[in-house]
């Protein structure tokens, strides 16, 4: 008795499509190239799905208002503030009960240096343009609503708010190593 032919070759033909086909209605995506985890040589990329839409940073970038250098500065100072930043945090119960106070757990030497190099980016920025970078890249605020904060509402201000804002992660990108002097002088001329 003759055994059962199959058609189909048991080796993968294609490569498989593993991005996502349905978004939601409300959903807001870029396409970025990353590298792929499953990668065999090193440096490998693939295209992923990224959402932006409570991602100001992202979406500037998506839309290429800002460079690679901007981003890559903006991204740098939203980690060091997540490092340096010691909020509410969870109560442990494996720890032991006193009067309901908790001890203080020592600083690292990682948020040690991330709120070094937070000073060092305040004095850089200066007051204004500080609070404006913490403003779009920790609190996640547009332009309206940074300029409805200050009661300032007009497109003139928001276009003000914009180009303040990218001259800040120019400066961001100098700062954590991202970009050189005479690539800013450069951007500064155009």
């Amino acid at each position: 008795m003759a055994g059962a032919r199959r058609n189909k070759s048991y080796r993968l033909t294609g490569i498989y499509d593993r991005r996502s086909r349905e978004v939601p209605f409300n959903a807001e995506v870029a396409e970025v190239e990353v590298d792929n985890p499953l990668a065999l040589d090193a440096g490998e990329k693939i295209v992923a799905v990224r959402s932006i839409r409570g991602d100001p940073l992202g979406r500037l970038h998506a839309h290429h208002q800002i460079d690679e250098a901007q981003y890559r500065g903006g991204r740098a100072f939203q980690n060091d503030w997540e490092r340096a930043e010691r909020g509410p945090q969870a109560v442990d119960p494996t720890r032991e009960y006193v009067d309901g106070t908790r001890s203080r757990e020592p600083v690292t030497e990682d948020q040690r240096q991330a709120v070094l190099r937070l000073n060092r980016v305040e004095r850089e920025l200066g007051t204004d343009g500080a609070a404006l970078v913490h403003d779009v890249l920790v609190l996640g605020l547009t332009m309206d609503q940074i300029g409805e904060r200050r009661a300032v509402r007009t497109q003139r201000w928001n276009d003000y708010f914009a180009r303040r804002f990218r001259e800040c992660l120019d400066r961001l990108a100098l700062i954590y190593g991202f970009a050189t002097e005479g690539r800013a002088r450069r951007a500064k001329q155009r």
